[in-house]
């Protein structure tokens, strides 16, 4: 297994400290604060460690500080509430004292019921397509060093964009991208294991289709981004070690903020997940 994968997977199996308290450790990947999908994915290991039997169906969470990724990171679980389909807890992650997120996820026994979904967009597949982390590479001669650093990292799940990624093409489009993802290697069949990982990278691609229609040359300009929040629906269990599409748009963007919105599908068209999310998109002031 790449280590990158194998860093992930230990990173999501947290040390239990008490019934209700862990504790997570954190990687660098060439950003200036923790990788807000870490974040996330822990709480929600977490939260899921205090549930048994159900699976999770909802997660929604605030970024309130930016992670140091030199320190544990600690994941207070508050049992909100066991009823008998659903069970909902509240999860706060802690550094040097104070919260760095907030979360409450959501568990549910499976019942039958009506099914329907959306259809997957109509887009090439993955065959032909080169991953971001060979574009990366070959772009970041001429970036600059905090950018070189974040193209030079290499993901533990590969990427092919099937739009050219905004660093290569910084002109205004439409703010539709669709990136085909999976892990590098084969996993365990571990269906929680599975939707920790899916929720991690559930954060990559996401923030940046709000910046698509907009000319915006991030070699040239300094551009602050960072996530506010960050939510997320299960609908249908899925492999992470397979390929997914991630359809992504941005409906809108207004006083500093940009909004986006994500369907993943699988392979053969089946809605595993949902998402949502609002972050910082402004100039970069000097200081």
């Amino acid at each position: 297994m790449s280590s990158g994968l194998h860093d992930v997977i230990s990173l999501l199996e947290l040390e239990r400290i008490d019934d209700n308290i862990f504790r997570g450790e954190s990687r660098d990947i060439g950003a200036p604060q923790v990788f807000g999908g870490q974040i996330v994915g822990q709480g929600l290991s977490a939260a899921h460690q205090t549930v048994d039997g159900r699976r999770p169906h909802s997660l929604h969470a605030y970024f309130l500080r930016p992670g140091d990724f030199h320190h544990p990171v600690i994941y207070q679980v508050e049992r909100a509430r066991d009823g008998r389909t659903y069970s909902n807890r509240r999860v706060v992650a802690i550094q040097h004292g104070r919260p760095i997120l907030n979360m409450t996820a959501s568990f549910h026994t499976d019942e039958p019921a009506w099914d329907h979904q959306a259809e997957m967009p109509e887009v090439p597949g993955p065959e032909g397509l080169r991953n971001s982390t060979e574009l990366g590479r070959a772009a970041a001669e001429h970036a600059p060093e905090k950018m070189r650093r974040l193209l030079m990292h290499s993901p533990p799940f590969e990427f092919r964009p099937v739009e050219p990624p905004k660093f290569l093409d910084p002109s205004a489009r439409p703010a539709v991208k669709h990136v085909w993802m999976k892990a590098w290697e084969a996993l365990p069949d571990d269906e929680a294991l599975h939707r920790h990982l899916l929720t991690y990278v559930s954060d990559y691609e996401l923030l940046g289709t709000a910046t698509f229609p907009h000319e915006l040359d991030f070699r040239s300009r300094r551009v602050q981004m960072a996530s506010l929040d960050h939510a997320l629906w299960f609908h249908r269990p899925c492999r992470v070690d397979d390929w997914l599409l991630y359809a992504c748009d941005s409906p809108n963007s207004y006083g500093g903020r940009g909004y986006s919105r994500g369907q993943i599908f699988t392979r053969d068209g089946v809605l595993v997940a949902s998402v949502a999310q609002e972050g910082v998109i402004r100039p970069r002031q000097a200081r």
